[in-house]
């Protein structure tokens, strides 16, 4: 009988804890996808200097580096932030947006590259990787303030 007072603390523990787990997952790969895409090509070409094989990176700009490195922020500041779901859910739609507004840049960057030279590299990706990690931690994040909302409601 002892054995099921010292478990039940336990599972309620574990479920309390669980609550956040899957958007804290999200979140993390949407960091690691965007600090990968610091050093890993967005697209290869020749640009207007006549180099052939350039990779734009998100090293090669500083304006680049800049909004990446925000995103990768946003992330991971996110998965902190668990007490304050609304919170949370809003910064993810500003990552979403950081990221809209990031490959935009990656875009106009690879204008100034030769036209018919150049190719997006498999590891630009990564970019349409960190908006899908972001809007699948959003919907756990709403998925887990209406779950409250009926907790409380049901009190």
């Amino acid at each position: 009988m002892a054995f099921f007072y010292a478990v039940i603390p336990l599972i309620s523990l574990k479920r309390e804890l669980m609550l956040q787990r899957i958007q804290s997952v999200w979140l993390l790969l949407a960091a690691t996808c965007a600090f990968l895409s610091i050093k890993l090509p967005f697209y290869t070409g020749t640009n207007k200097s006549g180099v052939a094989s350039y990779n734009l990176n998100a090293s090669e700009n500083y304006l680049l580096l800049g909004v990446t490195v925000l995103v990768a922020a946003v992330a991971l500041f996110t998965i902190f932030l668990y007490k304050n779901r609304m919170l949370q859910l809003r910064l993810c739609f500003l990552g979403i947006l950081l990221e809209a507004l990031l490959i935009f840049l990656y875009y106009r960057e690879t204008q100034t590259f030769v036209a018919g030279t150049g190719t997006y590299a498999l590891t630009s990706i990564l970019h349409s990787l960190v908006v899908i990690f972001f809007v699948l931690a959003a919907r756990g994040i709403n998925k887990d303030e209406k779950l409250i909302k009926n907790s409380d409601r049901l009190r």
